[in-house]
């Protein structure tokens, strides 16, 4: 029998009754001969609640540095109570169930507390486990170290636990499931006309996930990529046998490897970020090095940098910059760059937070073109100004005025034709 993981997300699991509502899905997938392994988040809104709690007890207000090992111990109890009451669930409805600690199976993780990344997992128990008929109820979230420390694997860790124990156990897929029922062509909250996606390649997700797209985390993209795991992503929130599919089956979304998509589209989404912040440098030296001494320090800083332009000012030896990083690095990039004009000597620099990154993903832009003349034709007939581009070999984005990104992504989405797939 094939083995399956599920995964279910922080409003999958928010209450008791959606937690019977999960264990039922959990349920019919034991019925149909599947071994199966639950990997669950928090319930809705208590990570939050224990960072709260962790930044009362750190004492943050008088300058003490928090503990970021304990810090752990405390966010990750979340999962731990998720992954108990759902075993509890499945127990009271006569299916065999236990719940799994990160360090039970053992899920090893470095030490980078707070945003570990996974280095190993030992899953010869929780495959026998699950293959003797058991359900595991894996807490999502955490691992930990070589030293035996918990550590968690940062927000939207429990879709990389997922992918990453169903690699290492070797299944037939992951299912993630959440309260959207799969990946659409944009934000239906924005565009009343998105479309449910069958299928989307690895690359697109992976792209859409780093340009917004809140669907799936980005870390377990690369991982699914990497193991060619399928995921499906689908709801959570319709009862087994009531889904609009074939004999009421679960549909969703499919992420998976480009060639098992038959029809490729030239452009399969459009995604959207307003966690966007512009820095804007003035009178820059123009010579070598310059770039390699303000990108340098941003990087030392642990802040990431991505997107660039630079242009001749109208003095021959200086430059202007532009560059984009998270809204909340804004401050602590802005005090770097301060700190490195004092070294180097540019002119300004100013920050600019009321912005957008809107962009389109399609793997077929590989072999058509085209492509960014509809995307600036398409805004500029709206009127929305370019401010930055940038692109990869499936996605170009801009970064436009704030206040024109629903404008921008509906005029996107009729562009290419995304509302009548």
């Amino acid at each position: 029998m094939s083995r399956l993981v599920m995964k279910f997300g922080g409003t999958s699991v928010a209450d008791l009754e959606r937690i019977r509502r999960v264990a039922r899905l959990v349920s019919a997938e034991v019925q149909a001969g599947r071994h199966v392994a639950v990997v669950v988040s928090a319930m809705a809104g208590k990570t939050n609640e224990l960072v709260a709690w962790t930044d009362g007890a750190g004492a943050s207000a008088q300058g003490i540095a928090p503990s970021d090992d304990e810090y752990d111990t405390v966010v990750a109890s979340g999962e731990q109570v998720t992954a108990g009451l759902l075993a509890m669930t499945l127990r009271n409805m006569g299916v065999r169930a236990r719940s799994w600690m990160g360090w039970q199976i053992p899920i090893i993780a470095d030490d980078s507390h707070g945003r570990a990344r996974i280095e190993e997992i030992q899953a010869e128990k929780l495959g026998a486990a699950i293959d003797s008929g058991e359900v595991a109820v894996v807490a999502g979230f955490q691992g930990v170290t070589r030293d035996g420390r918990l550590a968690t694997l940062g927000r939207g860790g429990s879709d990389t636990s997922a992918v990453a124990v169903a690699a290492a156990l070797e299944a037939e897929r992951c299912d993630i499931y959440t309260d959207v029922d799969g990946v659409y062509t944009t934000d239906p909250r924005i565009e009343s006309k998105a479309r449910k996606l069958a299928k989307i390649s690895y690359e697109e997700m992976l792209e859409m996930a780093s340009l917004g797209a809140k669907v799936l985390q980005t870390r377990s993209v690369e991982l699914a990529m990497a193991y060619n795991l399928p995921v499906r992503v689908l709801s959570s929130f319709v009862e087994p046998g009531e889904a609009p599919g074939p004999d009421g089956e679960l549909q969703g979304t499919i992420v998976c490897d480009e060639e098992e998509i038959v029809e490729k589209r030239i452009v399969s989404g459009v995604a959207y970020s307003r966690d966007e912040a512009k820095i804007s440098l003035f009178g820059l030296p123009d010579h070598p090095g310059v770039s390699s001494e303000i990108f340098g320090a941003l990087a030392d800083a642990n802040v990431n940098v991505d997107m660039i332009v630079q242009s001749h000012a109208r003095s021959a030896d200086t430059a202007n910059m532009e560059f984009t990083v998270g809204k909340r690095d804004a401050g602590r990039a802005m005090e770097i760059v301060r700190a490195v004009q004092s070294r180097i000597g540019f002119e300004d620099a100013t920050v600019d937070e009321e912005v957008a990154k809107v962009s389109v993903i399609g793997v077929g832009m590989r072999s058509h073109t085209g492509v960014a003349k509809t995307m600036f034709g398409a805004l500029a007939e709206k009127g929305v100004n370019i401010q930055v581009i940038s692109t990869s070999e499936i996605k170009i984005s801009v970064l436009i005025d704030a206040a024109y990104t629903e404008l921008a992504v509906r005029a996107l989405h009729a562009a290419y034709g995304l509302d009548k797939l």
